[in-house]
C-alpha cells in the first residue's frame, strides 16, 4: 500500500474509533443524580436530571384565553419555572401512567386536578419503586386567577386527591382556625409561606401498602417513606404563587427541593 494511503487510513480508524466507543451498548446507562439541585449551576441544560410536572396552576404555561392570546402577549415565565428551570428539565405531563413515569426519578405534583384510579395506581406504583415526589395540595387555594368559578382554565381550587393520600396513610383536614393572611410557617425545610393551609391528619394504611409519615409544621408538612421512594407533602400551595414571587419565596422553593429531592437537610 502507497504511504499516502496508509497514512490515509490511520487517520480514519483514529477518527472512527472513539464514535464507537461512545456508541458502545454495553456501557452502562447514566442515572440521574438525586444530588442534582445542588450541583446544578456547573451543568448544561442537556445534563440536568428531568423533573416531571402535573399541576393546574399557571408555573409552566401562563393564563391566557387561547393559543392566539398567548401568542400575541406572552406574559414573563412564572418565577416558579424559572427557579426549578435552574436544576431541572421540566417535562410536563398531561396524565400520570407507568409510560410518563419511567423516565423520571422527580416528580412536583402542584394542585393537580383529581386523579383517575389508573393515574392512582400509576403513581403509587412509580413512588413505591424509589420516585421522589415534591405535593402541593390545598385544601383552599387563594392564589388570583382570571377565570372565573366553574372555569375549565381555571386552576384547581380543592385538592381532590382523597384516595392516593389514604393510601399513603394521609387524611387533608382544613384548620379553620388559620390566618386568612399569608404567613410565613417554619419547617424542617426552613420558613415556608402558607395562606388558609390545611393540616395532615395519619390514618391506617393497608397491611399489602406499608408507607410511614411524619408530621412537622403544626402538621402542614408531611414526609413519607413509600416503599423505597419518598415523599414531601404540603397541604398548602402558597409557596408557588406567582403574583407574590421573590427572592423570599425563590429561596424556600429552592429549599424545599433540595429536601424533597436530594434529600438534603438545612
Amino acid at each position: 500500500m502507497p504511504p499516502w494511503r496508509a497514512a490515509a487510513a490511520a487517520a480514519l480508524l483514529l477518527a472512527v474509533l472513539p464514535a464507537c466507543r461512545a456508541a458502545d451498548p454495553a456501557a452502562p446507562p447514566a442515572r440521574e443524580d438525586a444530588s442534582a439541585p445542588a450541583a446544578s449551576a456547573a451543568r448544561s441544560p442537556g445534563a440536568l436530571p428531568l423533573l416531571g410536572l402535573s399541576t393546574t396552576l399557571p408555573i409552566y404555561w401562563s393564563e391566557s384565553g387561547d393559543i392566539a392570546q398567548t401568542l400575541a402577549s406572552p406574559a414573563p415565565p412564572h418565577f416558579a419555572r424559572s427557579e426549578l428551570e435552574q436544576a431541572f428539565r421540566l417535562q410536563p405531563l398531561d396524565t400520570l401512567d407507568a409510560a410518563s413515569l419511567a423516565p423520571l426519578r422527580f416528580l412536583l405534583l402542584a394542585q393537580p386536578r383529581a386523579l383517575t384510579g389508573e393515574e392512582n395506581v400509576a403513581l403509587d406504583a412509580w413512588v413505591r419503586g424509589g420516585g421522589r415526589l415534591l405535593l402541593l395540595a390545598d385544601p383552599w387555594l387563594t392564589g388570583h386567577s382570571e377565570f372565573g368559578i366553574g372555569d375549565r382554565r381555571r386552576p384547581q381550587d380543592v385538592a381532590l386527591l382523597s384516595p392516593i393520600l389514604a393510601r399513603w396513610g394521609l387524611e387533608l383536614t382544613f384548620a379553620e382556625e388559620d390566618s386568612t393572611e399569608e404567613r410565613w410557617l417554619e419547617t424542617p425545610a426552613g420558613p415556608l409561606p402558607v395562606e388558609l393551609a390545611g393540616q395532615w391528619r395519619l390514618v391506617p394504611t393497608e397491611a399489602d401498602a406499608p408507607a410511614s409519615c411524619r408530621l412537622a409544621a403544626d402538621a402542614v408538612l408531611a414526609e413519607c417513606t413509600i416503599g423505597r421512594g419518598r415523599a414531601t407533602i404540603l397541604a398548602d400551595a402558597a409557596l408557588v404563587d406567582g403574583e407574590r414571587g421573590d427572592e423570599r419565596r425563590a429561596a424556600a422553593l429552592r429549599a424545599v427541593a433540595r429536601r424533597a429531592f436530594a434529600g438534603e437537610t438545612r
